[in-house]
């Protein structure tokens, strides 16, 4: 297990605000923050340096590239062995419909976030690319109806307050 970095709350104000835009130059962090643009400068390439900050995201709409509809698909292997599993995984992350490859714990081993054109595009990609698989014992499709984005990732204990309790 990787170990924490130890933040203070200017660590946690930097990363807050690149979550949010990770476009925000120097200065305009600093400015935000309360401190000046090289010491925002420092600070982010420590937290680089350190592991925090893994990189920067391109976030597409999905849909505005014809891959309309998404589905959460959950995949068991069989045998679930490790000559079998690296290359069905490698398979896998390799296909343009896959967003994000988790490896599970429980019933089902892998569940894999696809984004598809449409029900048939969906149909062939499970067909031709899942189930055709000899490691591949099952998939259960979960259409996505709707995401949502949630707060920027912080340590324990440095996420939004909560309510005082009322008296």
């Amino acid at each position: 297990m990787a170990e924490s970095v130890v933040l203070d709350p200017v660590d946690l104000h930097l990363l807050r605000l690149l979550q949010n835009d990770a476009r925000t130059t120097y200065r305009d962090l600093a400015a935000q923050v309360g401190v000046a643009p090289s010491t925002c400068l420092d600070r982010v390439t420590r937290l680089r340096r350190s592991g925090v900050i893994l990189g920067h995201q391109l976030r597409l709409d999905p849909a505005k590239l014809g891959r309309g509809l998404e589905a959460l698909l959950l995949v068991q292997v069989r045998p679930h062995r490790r000559e079998l599993v690296g290359p069905f995984v490698e398979r896998i992350r390799a296909l343009p419909e896959s967003r994000t490859v988790f490896h599970l714990t429980g019933p089902d081993d892998y569940l894999v976030h696809v984004a598809v054109a449409d029900m048939t595009d969906l149909q062939r990609l499970v067909l031709d690319e899942f189930t055709a698989r000899r490691e591949v014992a099952r998939v259960e499709t979960r259409l996505i109806f709707q995401q949502w984005d949630c707060g920027p990732l912080l340590p324990p204990g440095h996420g939004v307050s909560k309510p005082a309790e009322q008296a």
